[in-house]
């Protein structure tokens, strides 16, 4: 029978949010995936715009290439959250896959979220 933990990002500290301080590839680390295979983490991803004007943020999904591993979302400004990454899994690999973030201004766009750890 699978167990299900929620823990905060790995990028996050004590689970508050991720500033994304990158404007380009390799972007800001938001979340280190399982290294054991028979893990998942099912991610969920939050986005908060602090600026006067829309941003778009990238996220590099286990890889910087692109387009495979882009997903590409423009923030609405000062508008609150909005939902990035709608619990997406990433498998466990002997070389983890990492979540890195970066956006069109840098330190106006903060990450937050959390990660269901399934064994």
């Amino acid at each position: 029978m699978a167990t299900f933990t929620k823990n905060h990002l790995s990028g996050s500290t004590d689970g508050k949010g991720i500033k994304v301080v990158q404007t380009a590839t390799a972007g800001t680390t938001i979340h280190t995936g399982p290294t054991n295979t028979a893990h998942f983490h099912e991610v969920w991803l939050y986005a908060v715009n602090s600026s006067a004007t829309a941003v778009k943020l990238t996220i590099e999904w286990g890889e910087a290439t692109a387009p495979d591993g882009n997903i590409e979302q423009t923030i609405p400004a000062e508008s609150g959250l909005y939902l990035i990454i709608p619990g997406l899994p990433l498998q466990g690999n002997a070389t983890a896959l990492v979540v890195k973030a970066f956006a069109a201004t840098a330190d106006v766009v903060i990450i937050h979220g959390y990660v269901n750890e399934i064994a």
